[in-house]
This record gives structure tokens, C-alpha cells and sequence, in this order.
């Protein structure tokens, strides 16, 4: 009977390990079903709304009437004057829009320009911390580690003023060059470099392979991961750039006057501002037209950040 009765305790105590297991296990999911809707709620209005004819969302807005966002009144009106340099509305008034393929085309240029810079000063400046042997190169690295704790707003000024001196305003070069080093992508890159074993580097200098050689053959194909991440992050702060776009570019181009040289950001700045001044449902178009790409170009790469931040996390 005792060994009954034992069998049957262990047994109802396993079945109720099991339940509070399956209870976790939905609360769990529910949490993070909550916390989806709650993030993903705002975003799917962004998308309705930008496709609501203007007049239609202002009533909406004005009285909470939700008849407003339905298929009957949709259009792509919103877009057509965030694309286009001119456009037609449904009256046949032709209009001039915001033009945001060319900022489209400047955003292109100043990001891949300006990641071009970042990645290859981080991975020549991580080699020379993780690898190289120099005087003062723990003292130096120390010092850039403490520029970490300077704002980047106190960087605006001198940065400005250094601008106007090589007459770089109103240029590309003043959007590339000032994003051209940073400090904690250096860091970052340093910290997936020391996993690699110095016995990869010591047998290399014994083959007589020089340490040009060595990183690109060696270090670089190890660490893709980690610069694919540093150029999927510069690409995502290159896009996101406000402040500085607006202080040297947010004009015509030196070498151009016809040349409208804003980014994407300062665009739709300027569309709140002006073209779409009291019209909420064209500046949610032109939210969505700036975030998209972003968002599409994040998802399709997310596993290489995740990737990366997992290795260059493993060694301190």
C-alpha cells in the first residue's frame, strides 16, 4: 500500500510539474502576444492611414469617425506627392510634390559612402589594437574608450566649424568624412579580433605573410559577421541622420544650385513644414516612405546583427 500510495504521490507531482509547465508556457505566449499587438497596433495604422485620401483622414482625426478609413476612400494620392516632383490630384490641378526619389538617391550616396569609411577604418584600427604591438597602444585605446562619454551634440559645433573651413558645406564630403570614425565599432571589432587565436598570426609571419595579408585572408572572412553587422548598423544611422544633415545640407549643392541635396530625414521634415502642411494622412505617407525600406532592409539581414553581437559577446 505504501509503495502505491508513493507511486501515486510522484505521479500527481509530476502531472503538476507538468501543469504549471503548460501554464507558464501560456502565459508566456500570451505576454508576448500582448506585447506584439502593442508594437505591431501603431504600425498598422501607419500603413491604413497612409493610403486614406487627406480630406477623409482629417474627418477622422476631427470627429473619430472610423467609417473614414474604410476601402472606399483609399488612394494612393499620398504616395504620388512623396514620389513625385509634380503630380496630378483627382481634379486634374497639377501640384508639385516633395521629390523624395531624390533624397532616396542622396540618403543612397551619403550611406554607402560614409559605411564604406566606418568599415574600413574600424577593421584597419581593431587589427592594429587586437594584433600589433606598439608603444602606448593600451593608453591610446584607453583614450578613445573615454571620447565613448562625450555626447555626440558637444562634436557639433567643432565639427561644424571644421566644415566651414575646408569649405565642405553644402557637399557630400561633409556627410561622408564626419560619420567616417567610430569609436565603438572599432571596439566592437576589436573584441571579435582577440577570439582569433595569435597562433593563426604567429604561423602566418612564419610563412612570411605580412599583416596586410593576414587580415584580409584571415581575420576579415572570421569576423564577417561582426563587420556585416557594423555595416548594416552604420547604414541604419546614415538613413536615421537628422541633425547633421540639417546644420551642412539642407540646402541646393555647392556645385549645383538646382541640386536639392536633403536626406530623407530633412525631406520629411520639410514636407511637415510645408507641402503638407494640416494634412496628417500625406505626412503618415511619407513616414512610411522613410521607415519601409529601413524596416524591410532590417528584416532581411536581422540575423547577421544577431549573429554578430553573439560572437563579439563571448570574450570580454
Amino acid at each position: 500500500m505504501a509503495e502505491h500510495a508513493q507511486y501515486y504521490a510522484t505521479k500527481a507531482q509530476a502531472n503538476l510539474a507538468k501543469l504549471s509547465g503548460v501554464v507558464r508556457k501560456i502565459l508566456i505566449y500570451l505576454f508576448l502576444t500582448i506585447f506584439a499587438l502593442f508594437m505591431l497596433t501603431p504600425f498598422v495604422f501607419m500603413v491604413v492611414a497612409s493610403f486614406v485620401d487627406a480630406d477623409a483622414f482629417a474627418e477622422f482625426t476631427q470627429y473619430a469617425d472610423f467609417t473614414k478609413l474604410g476601402f472606399q476612400n483609399w488612394t494612393i494620392g499620398n504616395y504620388a506627392q512623396i514620389l513625385n516632383s509634380v503630380y496630378t490630384d483627382n481634379l486634374g490641378n497639377v501640384k508639385q510634390g516633395a521629390n523624395f526619389l531624390q533624397y532616396y538617391l542622396n540618403t543612397l550616396i551619403v550611406a554607402v559612402g560614409s559605411t564604406s569609411v566606418t568599415v574600413i577604418t574600424a577593421v584597419l584600427a581593431a587589427f592594429a589594437f587586437a594584433r600589433l604591438e606598439f608603444k602606448g597602444k593600451n593608453l591610446l585605446f584607453t583614450l578613445l574608450l573615454a571620447t565613448m562619454m562625450i555626447p555626440g551634440e558637444m562634436m557639433v559645433i567643432t565639427n561644424y566649424q571644421t566644415t566651414i573651413q575646408l569649405q565642405w558645406k553644402f557637399t557630400f564630403a561633409a556627410l561622408i568624412f564626419v560619420h567616417g570614425v567610430s569609436v565603438f565599432y572599432i571596439y566592437y571589432l576589436r573584441q571579435t579580433f582577440q577570439q582569433i587565436p595569435n597562433e593563426l598570426y604567429l604561423a602566418a609571419k612564419v610563412d612570411g605573410v605580412n599583416d596586410f595579408e593576414y587580415l584580409l585572408k584571415v581575420m576579415v572572412p572570421i569576423a564577417m559577421p561582426t563587420i556585416m553587422t557594423i555595416v548594416i548598423l552604420s547604414l541604419m544611422g546614415s538613413w536615421n541622420s537628422f541633425i547633421w544633415p540639417t546644420l551642412v545640407a539642407n540646402g541646393n549643392w555647392k556645385f549645383n544650385e538646382n541640386y536639392d541635396m536633403k536626406l530623407v530625414s530633412n525631406g520629411l521634415m520639410s514636407l511637415f513644414a510645408t507641402n503638407a502642411n494640416g494634412y496628417d494622412a500625406i505626412k503618415i505617407a511619407g513616414s512610411m516612405v522613410v521607415t519601409a525600406p529601413l524596416f524591410i532592409f532590417f528584416i532581411i539581414f536581422r540575423k547577421y546583427i544577431m549573429r554578430g553581437v553573439s560572437r563579439s559577446g563571448i570574450k570580454g
